[in-house]
């Protein structure tokens, strides 16, 4: 059986639909279970159990300080050695993030991965299309950002559940593999373009001001997303590889249509 963590999420609950489409057994684990999935809570190792999993598609347990998400995966490791898993499929970043910041979480539980001894596979997902589309910022009739003319290899977020179903599915064929699954280069501009609307770039010190000023940030992710904005803005995020397509066995969705949709769902309803 395949067991997919933190499967209320977004990425998980979509590559658990997956998996279900493929015809695949596969169960959910959340520290919230609904029905047919397991109570699987990170922050309490004696409580996990993978009794019966062969495969464990480890969804980054990301959204935290680095400390904690690196307990968090190292517990779940130790309960895969334990309970008999037969092998581990990571979500993790793309190589071409190694200096944003979460990357090192990341990169440890990869280390701890390789270390444990299992059979694993490494999906080095890129940054959504979504989330790019998704910093966007309204500013009157148009699109503010600091992402300059910067482009990011962006990737649909349903095509990378797709890609995480496809190699749990047949864990044995991609062991030892390190994928990484980048997608097409978009840029600010281009969202503006495709949504008929101007754009202008902020510098990144009037960024770091403005998220600074948003009370519902956790303290780790204004200097998360800084790191995004001058990593595109300054060309480091807009590698492309043919990974994805490889896996998918066909070509991977439209990160622009996905990134418009996104910057769209966000427009003031003034604005509209």
């Amino acid at each position: 059986m395949i067991l997919v963590t933190g499967a209320n999420g977004n990425l998980a609950s979509a590559a658990l639909a997956a998996l279900h489409a493929r015809g695949a057994a596969a169960t959910g684990g959340s520290r919230t279970p609904g029905a047919g999935t397991r109570r699987l809570d990170f922050d309490d190792p004696a409580g996990i159990d993978f009794t019966g999993v062969s495969t464990l598609l480890l969804v980054s347990a990301g959204y935290a300080e680095d400390d904690q998400v690196v307990r968090r995966h190292a517990a779940a490791l130790d309960a895969a050695v334990r309970d008999g898993v037969r092998h581990v499929v990571y979500t993790s970043l793309t190589a071409a993030g190694d200096h944003l910041g979460f990357a090192l979480a990341h990169r440890a539980t990869e280390r701890l991965l390789r270390a444990r001894g299992l059979p694993w596979t490494i999906l080095r997902n890129g940054p959504y299309a979504e989330l790019f589309g998704g910093l966007l910022m309204w500013a009157g009739d148009g699109l503010e950002s600091p992402f300059g003319d910067g482009a990011l290899a962006a990737v649909v977020r349903a095509d990378l559940a797709e890609a995480a179903a496809a190699v749990a599915a047949e864990a044995e064929r991609h062991a030892g593999r390190t994928y990484e699954l980048t997608g097409t280069p978009v840029t600010a501009a281009s969202v503006a373009d495709r949504l008929g609307v101007p754009h202008r770039t902020i510098g990144l010190a009037e960024y770091r001001r403005r998220l600074a000023g948003m009370p519902d940030l956790l303290p780790f992710q204004p200097p998360m997303l800084a790191s995004i904005a001058t990593g595109v803005r300054h060309g480091f995020l807009d590698g492309t590889g043919a990974d994805l397509a490889g896996i998918l066995g066909r070509p991977a969705r439209d990160p622009l249509a996905a990134a418009a949709a996104s910057a769209a769902a966000t427009r003031p309803v003034a604005a509209r």
